[in-house]
């Protein structure tokens, strides 16, 4: 398989020998694609994936003041990215937001992954541009993959979670766009399959909610667990729910002045997607319009047979009881 073309973190030439010793013991897959994938700590990566989950378990060094924004691939990562952004940078008092950074960065470029960006190369990059407090970062990984290394700091965790079923569209229509193949039944029915059998990328899916679901009810003041459906049903409100977990929340004088909305309309997926730099700029050799698709609510009704749709709600229905977590 040609892997030229794919991003870095989904070709495996560039991974230690330590490493290499250490996939060889651990369980293997290959996944829908044919990549290479690994369970490592109860989670799937990709082989250059773990390499950056494990640089950064030996690296990273938490300010207090950090924010980590995770989430499940394809679960509105972009657009919490975006709007995490907007709210930390109010003090910069952009006018009427005209140059605001959004404008003319992808949200993945001045929000990077640990373990995809940051860390993939090496266990002690400099971060030395992330001068600015609060630092803001991103991650895929579940919360135990970050435990330990945070466990001691006090730096808040946000993350966004959306229903299963309009995750694998959205991963399918991704994976296919990502690997240049064909959107057909076939490929969805194998991404379908892996994912209901957890051989996924940083899967399983089921897992992934748990652990921050488990540890926004352990400890509130430092996981915030957000809900997709939620943020678009009742907007205004989510954002400033985000605003006041940050320790940036809104003075009546901006929601009486049209900040909520300002933001809202900055970090929408409208004008997102309609930026020339979102149409046609690149980051870690994919194209930033790969990441701006429908961004709805039941979009999966399209393309799930009544069969797939049972099949996956008895998994999830099965995997969450007890937890309190529901869709």
């Amino acid at each position: 398989m040609d892997t030229k073309h794919l991003p870095s973190n989904l070709r495996d030439d560039m991974i230690s020998e330590e490493t290499k010793s250490l996939i060889s013991s651990l369980p293997s897959h290959t996944d829908a694609q044919g990549g290479k994938i690994c369970k490592y700590q109860g989670c799937w990566y990709h082989y250059n994936t773990l390499q950056g989950v494990l640089n950064f378990q030996r690296g990273f060094q938490p300010q207090d003041t950090d924010i980590i924004l995770a989430s499940y691939p394809k679960s509105g990562t972009t657009w919490l990215k975006a709007l995490t952004v907007a709210l930390c940078d109010r003090s910069n008092n952009h006018s009427s937001y005209d140059h605001h950074p959004l404008l003319s960065v992808n949200p993945h470029g001045i929000v990077p992954f640990l373990e995809l960006n940051i860390y993939h190369e090496s266990s002690s990059p400099d971060l030395a541009k992330f001068s600015s407090v609060p630092r803001l970062f991103a991650t895929h990984m579940p919360l135990h993959a970050m435990h330990e290394t945070i466990k001691d700091s006090p730096c808040k965790i946000v993350y966004i979670c959306r229903n299963v079923k309009d995750t694998l569209i959205s991963w399918w229509f991704f994976k296919c766009a990502v690997y240049k193949t064909e959107l057909n039944r076939s490929s969805l029915e194998s991404i379908f399959k892996s994912f209901c059998n957890g051989t996924f990328s940083y899967g399983p899916f089921w897992e992934h909610l748990l652990s921050y679901w488990r540890g926004s009810l352990e400890d509130p003041k430092r996981v915030l667990f957000m809900k997709y459906e939620e943020m678009k049903e009742k907007p205004h409100d989510q954002i400033k729910r985000l605003a006041d977990f940050l320790g940036c929340p809104f003075t009546k004088e901006e929601v009486k002045n049209g900040l909520v909305n300002e933001i809202l309309d900055l970090c929408s997926l409208r004008n997102l997607s309609g930026l020339e730099i979102n149409k046609t700029g690149k980051i870690n050799n994919i194209d930033h319009k790969v990441f701006f698709r429908k961004g709805e609510v039941g979009d999966w009704k399209n393309y799930l047979t009544p069969e797939m749709e049972n099949q996956i709600d008895t998994i999830i229905q099965e995997k969450l009881q007890g937890s309190g977590l529901k869709f």
